[in-house]
């Protein structure tokens, strides 16, 4: 049986790992961007970005390793690739690394076959949102529902109403000359 992944709209800070079981000029060729990709073929994938879609030799990362590269470079939390690492250092050949964002905020069926093989599904991590004071004197004091809303300032509203009045006497002038 083969691996159906779902993908919702609304995913986000989601990274899936693929091994590309393909070596040299194919795995090149699996990357291509233009025309046919086989890459979003082999996922089956209605829609793909390229743009947030890496796939690469493992050994362009000499002294970083794969773990280091997902560790550093996309985020994802040492805590969640403590178990992994051996594993995904242990990897050689190519990869394809797919974020969320590759999928355009469209609900899919992914259904991968050869030459990719789900490796793992990681997150980037994500800081918590904390609720701080604002520094500035302005950001103080209360908001109410039930309070009135502030007079309108008297400013440049009077243009306007001037430049309508002006085009209605220009546009009645050039009638009057044109019917005579």
């Amino acid at each position: 049986m083969s691996t159906v992944i779902e993908i919702p709209a609304d995913e986000h800070g989601v990274i899936r790992l693929f091994a590309v079981d393909l070596e040299g000029d194919a795995a090149r060729r699996f990357n291509r961007r233009n025309g046919t990709w086989p890459l979003r073929d082999a996922l089956g994938a209605e829609t793909l970005d390229p743009a947030h879609v890496e796939c690469f030799d493992l050994s362009d990362l000499a002294g970083l390793g794969l773990s280091g590269y997902l560790d550093e470079g996309l985020g994802v939390p040492t805590s969640e690739l403590s178990g992994l690492r051996p594993r995904l250092d242990a990897l050689r050949g190519w990869v394809a690394v797919i974020t969320s964002r590759a999928f355009a905020g469209v609900s899919q069926r992914l259904t991968p076959r050869p030459p990719l093989r789900l490796i793992a599904t990681l997150h980037e991590e994500r800081p918590p949102v904390i609720f701080e004071r604002l520094p500035s004197e302005a950001a103080k004091g209360r908001l109410s529902a039930t309070g009135t809303a502030p007079a309108p300032t008297r400013g440049r509203g009077w243009i306007a109403p001037l430049l309508l009045v002006l085009a209605l006497v220009a546009l009645a002038a050039f009638i009057f000359t044109v019917t005579r």
